[in-house]
């Protein structure tokens, strides 16, 4: 019987019809049209996590099981578009003073959106598939949209040929899980392989194949190669958009691929997750090392958390999965501030990208230093910021379930990023002050940082309402 009840799929359907409905208005007016367009799709992004949250959180399966909801999907859903949200709020002014300022724009960034919540929503390889691609896509073009830069268009070539690669690893693995299984979708992937005695080899290749291209799409060692390039060459909106929130999606579908349609194959998958893990932790921690490009710095530390991340996936328990979807949260709000200091490092609308620009920043700008200086000690997990609870959740989790190895190298290799973070905080408050940035700073790059910050701060506070939320979505996955 077919479940034509399209209620839990309410969020992407509006924001599809506000895209195109944009799209027309775009086209009508050209680009007078963009900060309307924009402000608009901010709004619209508002409205749909008004709707999520009214939904039912209960488990749904819709379209003949193509699609499904529940808390866990609803929790990665909302950070989904409270990071899409701060993205583009980011982007309005600075689109416009880079001299990009085209409507495409939000609407890419819409389009993306709506891709990311389907492939977390999938309950089908197809789903999956079209839900990754739309995302993709979107990104591919954002990437390259500054056509005048040499570096922004090299970026979009970058992105877009090794995506494609990653695209066809992806399908070559489901290929094969279909072969063997008979079935894309996930119930019944997961009921043939739970009623199999022998695993067979052609499975087990498949997982490996569908792993690789999932590895690419949270930047993962050894999968990483892209990620620095584009991070640098990207528009500085774009490279915001590209840390926070494909980042939260796609590791929510990889632990939803590993816990329902792989359940059965938890050994396999663990030792893969593990060096995996365990690679992005070391390479995140030791190649930024030498970075003089923040993007580019920041391109190596978003690879180090997510190896940090992975330790939870690894974990394979409900403490693991709701350190990483708490972890998630604190990653997505503590990036979008340090974004929205990078945007604000601009003279003479030329925007600055190298760590030697913020020499003496806490002579010229005080209030810019000291959220940069929050930001990163969060980052660096220093407590009693928020960064520090997001690894210490994520380490006792490890601890618990006895991957000691796992949890101590992960520990060293924070304590070797921390160099990095520290040294950041070095070079604004001890560094010879160099000319003052550009004076304006937009009123949504200020609310942007201004709850970045206090999120940092203020965690420590009161914690339990965020965690306890994590805990509920985690627990859907290991229940039934």
């Amino acid at each position: 019987m077919i479940d034509f009840n399209l209620i839990p799929l309410l969020p992407e359907i509006f924001l599809a019809l506000v895209a195109m409905g944009l799209l027309i208005v775009g086209v009508g007016r050209g680009n007078e049209a963009t900060n309307t367009v924009a402000w608009f799709s901010v709004f619209a992004l508002a409205i749909a996590m008004i709707v999520m949250l009214g939904l039912n959180w209960d488990e749904h399966v819709v379209l003949s099981g193509m699609f499904k909801f529940d808390r866990f999907i609803g929790f990665t859903k909302l950070l989904i578009l409270v990071g899409s949200i701060g993205a583009l709020s980011l982007s309005v002014r600075f689109i416009k003073q880079m001299d990009m300022g085209r409507f495409e724009y939000p609407i890419l960034v819409l389009m993306a959106t709506i891709g990311m919540l389907l492939m977390v929503s999938a309950n089908n390889m197809l789903a999956l598939y079209m839900g990754l691609e739309l995302q993709s896509l979107s990104l591919y073009v954002l990437a390259a949209f500054r056509r005048n830069s040499i570096k922004s268009a090299e970026a979009g070539i970058k992105y877009f040929v090794l995506g494609a690669l990653s695209s066809g690893m992806l399908l070559f693995g489901i290929s094969l899980i279909y072969g063997f299984t008979g079935s894309i979708d996930f119930t019944l992937i997961a009921d043939t392989l739970g009623n199999l005695d022998f695993m067979p080899f052609g499975v087990i290749f498949g997982l490996v194949f569908v792993l690789a291209g999932m590895a690419f799409k949270i930047s993962a060692a050894p999968f990483h190669m892209w990620t620095p390039d584009v991070y640098q060459g990207a528009p500085t909106s774009v490279t915001a958009l590209f840390a926070m929130v494909p980042k939260v999606a796609a590791i929510a579908l990889l632990i939803r691929l590993l816990y329902e349609p792989f359940g059965s194959l938890e050994e396999q998958w663990q030792q893969i997750i593990y060096f995996v893990s365990l690679l992005s932790m070391v390479v995140g921690a030791f190649a930024a090392i030498a970075q003089d490009n923040i993007k580019r710095l920041m391109a190596y530390s978003s690879i180090g958390h997510m190896g940090y991340a992975l330790i939870g996936v690894v974990v394979a328990s409900e403490a693991g999965i709701s350190a990483v979807m708490l972890y998630m949260l604190i990653y997505l709000l503590m990036t979008a501030g340090v974004f929205a200091i990078l945007m604000s490092m601009q003279r003479n609308q030329v925007s600055l990208e190298k760590i030697s620009d913020l020499s003496g920043l806490s002579q010229n700008s005080p209030v810019l230093a000291y959220s940069m200086a929050v930001l990163m000690l969060s980052m660096a997990g220093i407590p009693p910021m928020a960064g520090f609870f997001g690894k210490l959740f994520i380490f006792q989790a490890a601890v618990e379930a006895k991957f000691y190895i796992l949890a101590v190298l992960g520990v060293l290799a924070s304590v070797v990023s921390a160099y990095y973070y520290l040294r950041i905080i070095k070079v604004m408050f001890f560094d010879a002050a160099v000319d003052p940035y550009d004076a304006h700073i937009p009123f949504a790059r200020r609310v942007v940082l201004l709850i970045s910050v206090i999120f940092v701060l203020a965690f420590i506070l009161k914690p339990t309402l965020i965690v306890a939320s994590a805990q509920g979505a985690a627990a859907v996955l290991f229940t039934g």
